[in-house]
């Protein structure tokens, strides 16, 4: 469905030259569920935001890369193709409804307008289809609320009809940027069950953003763990939490609350991400790395992502080469089930 080669996204500021992405490559199958996660500022939603060429510029700018859909790519093509890609053939949820919607539209508007763009809908049919939508993603009293403006609704509210509003011309290609955030379990749950029945229906792929790894393990068929703007460990799902080889990797699932005992002492990942201004020479995870025993061993050549079996990848980092393909101690194969189970 989607083939990204060596996508840089960088920020161009008085500060510096920030390298929010770096050298990103991946791809989505149809029908499968691509799970993103990594800290804040590792470059998950920027990525996903220079597909669709949401970058704002200045200070942004797509500096190489391909992004290949049905022949068409999308950082190259002209900008009147790619309108007729956004919001039809690929949709994103975004992460803060309230700077996303047009407080100046009514939600019914906002609902309606990609049906009367992308696919000549009448107004009565778009109006009838816009509050099937607001409830299937459990928003009351449909209909009344086509009329409500953004700000007369609650956080979670918008989020449901920005959910709503990616939904609504059935995507080939959802991008889901933290969907779940700002909502509770329940609802949590009739989301991501709505999301796996449009995948069922039209075989649509789904990229996740998230920092919920208990998501992750109940959503995402393949895991792209990010950080400092790369790609560090690529894998199934199942692979990824039975045997994460990068130290980064081990880091995100050691820290997850499910996977201490009880009263045993929450772990932590010591130390910053990098400051992306400046060019990072060797591993970005170095100074923060628990494997890296020998001191600047992993700061000469920066890691590329080797193929440890068939379809498992990590950043090959000279530093801790020896520890990285080890699983957690005494986890093992229980790490995904144990995730899934206790936080979901």
């Amino acid at each position: 469905m989607l083939v990204v080669k060596d996508l840089r996204t960088y920020f161009y500021t008085r500060a510096g030259v920030y390298r929010a992405v770096d050298g990103v490559s991946f791809h989505v199958n149809r029908g499968e569920t691509l799970g993103i996660v990594g800290e804040s500022g590792s470059g998950k939603s920027v990525s996903q935001y220079s597909l669709l060429r949401l970058i704002p510029s200045p200070p942004g700018k797509i500096v190489s890369g391909t992004a290949m859909v049905d022949g068409v790519d999308l950082l190259n093509c002209p900008l009147s193709e790619l309108q007729k890609i956004r919001g039809k053939k690929i949709s994103m949820i975004f992460q803060d409804p309230m700077t996303c919607l047009n407080p100046y539209m009514t939600i019914g508007d906002q609902l309606m307008e990609p049906l009367f763009i992308h696919d000549n809908m009448g107004k009565e049919d778009a109006r009838k289809k816009a509050i099937i939508a607001l409830e299937e993603v459990g928003i009351q009293s449909a209909e009344t609320r086509l009329k409500s403006y953004p700000h007369e609704l609650s956080g979670g509210m918008r989020h449901r009809v920005m959910i709503a509003m990616a939904l609504i011309t059935e995507p080939e290609l959802l991008i889901a940027d933290e969907p779940t955030t700002a909502l509770d379990v329940t609802v949590q749950a009739q989301i991501l069950d709505l999301i796996k029945a449009l995948q069922k229906k039209k075989n649509t792929a789904v990229i996740f953003i998230t920092h919920d790894l208990g998501v992750i393990a109940g959503v995402a068929d393949r895991v792209m763990v990010m950080y400092a703007g790369n790609v560090v460990e690529t894998a199934p799902t199942a692979k990824l939490f039975a045997n994460p080889s990068h130290p980064y990797t081990r880091a995100l699932l050691g820290s997850i609350p499910s996977m201490h005992e009880r009263g045993q002492r929450l772990r932590t990942i010591h130390g910053m991400p990098p400051d992306l201004s400046k060019e990072i020479v060797g591993c970005a995870f170095a100074p923060r790395c628990p494997d890296n025993k020998e001191k600047g061993s992993c700061g000469t050549t920066k890691p590329e992502l080797v193929a440890i079996n068939s379809d498992h990848y990590v950043a090959n980092c000279v530093g801790c080469v020896a520890n990285k393909l080890q699983p957690l101690k005494n986890k093992g194969e229980s790490n995904f089930s144990k995730i899934s189970e206790v936080t979901l």
